[in-house]
């Protein structure tokens, strides 16, 4: 800054953000539909470890007509996100409004479970540890439980379905030469 220049005063904020008001300690801060956000996952992970044997033997046919996308073990799996994704939504409102009557102002939005379900349970998770006085934080160690479970059962169907498919492209016939 050169000499001389004047000094700007800090500019205002806008739309000042009101203080959440503190939960009573008698207060329930958990709600069946935040686990069930957090358990619907690991539905959703041991339905894919189940069809994985589907899924691997179908990727015999890989140079044949089907393909291994068309599985059975693959369309219920798919499916199963789907309804997973679905169903989190859904819980996820349900727990915003359950904590809405319970006196939490602003609750962390359902919406943002759109995204996926730790992206809600980890701000709810947040928001409600700083109303009620660092009550609440079971949520945030279950999400990143949950996460490490489905992190490392993905990880392993990764090794698997490699290993499956390198076989199935080692057994195909030779094409040109």
């Amino acid at each position: 800054m050169a000499e001389g220049s004047p000094v700007l005063p800090a500019a205002p904020l806008l739309h000042p953000v009101a203080a959440r008001r503190p939960l009573p300690p008698e207060t329930p801060v958990h709600t069946p539909w935040v686990w069930l956000v957090l358990l619907l996952p690991l539905l959703n992970v041991l339905a894919s470890l189940a069809t994985l044997g589907t899924v691997t033997a179908s990727l015999g046919t890989l140079g044949q007509s089907g393909t291994a996308l068309s599985s059975p073990g693959y369309v219920i799996s798919f499916l199963l996100g789907w309804v997973v994704l679905a169903l989190s939504v859904v819980f996820s409102w349900l727990d915003y409004g359950t904590l809405e009557r319970r006196g939490v102002d602003r609750p962390f939005h359902w919406a943002w479970s759109f995204l996926a379900w730790p992206v809600y349970t980890i701000g709810r998770a947040v928001i409600v540890r700083r109303v009620a006085d660092g009550r609440g934080t079971a949520v945030l160690w279950a999400s990143i439980a949950v996460l490490a479970v489905s992190i490392a059962a993905g990880a392993a169907a990764a090794i698997i379905l490699t290993s499956a498919i390198l076989q199935s492209v080692q057994q195909l016939p030779a094409v040109g030469a």
